[in-house]
């Protein structure tokens, strides 16, 4: 055959096999997800979770071309929202961004009240975010420094009352953990951080221990005042923590991780760690959410499940020394 025919005849093959090739691959990428995928939020609408939940999900739906819709399921320190991703079907198209109360602080102090294990029944996607928690007052409260909290909770048994996102969460733990040393603090438990925090500025609790996203704000306008912090903050500087103080034992800081039911395809588990990972590295969601309070600090499935192992023992121990478990 004549080489000039032959050229063009294989020219034409490969644009041929480059098109039907093109042409297929976004039947194959669309095998999943097959439609909206539901982003549950096991806090109240306003939370620090919340928050950063919405941001993510709206670029997640960008990268998936479904929308990722948030959805705030709220209750028992953000358990009942992870159960219910434990709970769904596997086929990825329901997810949690969950936080550390319900998968290791819930399971130790209330372990009758935790259905799930984090490490059984659920797929790791990676972790999102940290918070430094905070207990803050009324900027009008009486007393103004750690300090001055705890010697009033003293003189006033029962009286300076303490709202959390509910028992077994973060909060609730910290609350307990300041009891230790001679606080008589009462913890009020809420569905999230902001209905705590309305409940603090309208005068019916005394106290918040809660993620500082949540009340950065309020913070920052002086409606609030932070007393004790888990970590420093640059935006906050006059706010120490405990260890600074004189006391052995800072209080304990928030994280937030995505997660799957277990059981999920290996193509659905490698499409949804793409996704999360580049959304949590995107720098102008880091850039967002640090305003807030947030610190986006992305972390691989591998090394979720070492965090979430390494905590659980550290809660434990800590929970047993103080005295809150037996």
């Amino acid at each position: 055959m004549n080489p000039a025919i032959l050229f063009f005849y294989k020219t034409i093959i490969g644009l041929f096999a480059g098109l039907l090739l093109a042409a297929l691959q976004p039947v194959y990428a669309q095998s999943y997800p097959k439609g909206a995928i539901t982003l549950v939020i096991p806090l109240a609408t306003g939370d620090a979770t919340d928050i950063a939940g919405r941001a993510m999900a709206e670029e997640l739906s960008k990268l998936l071309r479904v929308p990722v819709v948030p959805i705030n399921r709220p209750g028992a320190g953000g358990a009942l929202g992870t159960e219910s991703v434990v709970k769904a079907p596997k086929d990825g198209q329901t997810i949690v961004l969950a936080n550390n109360a319900s998968l290791t602080y819930r399971r130790v102090l209330e372990p009758e009240n935790v259905s799930y294990d984090p490490l059984k029944d659920l797929t790791p996607l990676g972790i999102s975010t940290r918070i430094p928690s905070v207990v803050a007052v009324r900027g009008d409260a009486p007393f103004k420094t750690f300090g001055e909290a705890l010697a009033y909770s003293k003189s006033n048994p029962g009286k300076l009352r303490v709202g959390t996102v509910g028992a077994g969460s973060v909060g609730d733990f910290t609350v307990q953990m300041i009891n230790t040393l001679g606080a008589d603090f009462t913890m009020v438990p809420f569905k999230g951080a902001a209905p705590g925090i309305a409940a603090l500025l309208g005068g019916h609790v005394e106290g918040v221990a809660v993620a500082l996203g949540a009340i950065a704000g309020h913070l920052r306008s002086g409606a609030a005042k932070g007393i004790a912090i888990s970590n420093r903050f640059p935006d906050f500087p006059a706010v120490p923590t405990l260890s600074e103080m004189g006391h052995a034992q800072n209080i304990p800081g928030v994280w937030f991780a995505f997660f799957a039911p277990a059981g999920i395809s290996p193509e659905v588990n490698h499409t949804l760690v793409s996704a999360i990972e580049r959304v949590i590295k995107d720098p102008a969601i880091a850039a967002k959410l640090l305003k807030l309070g947030m610190v986006q600090d992305y972390g691989s499935p591998a090394k979720l499940l070492a965090e979430l192992r390494d905590e659980h023992r550290a809660v434990e121990q800590l929970a047993k020394r103080a005295g809150l478990v037996k």
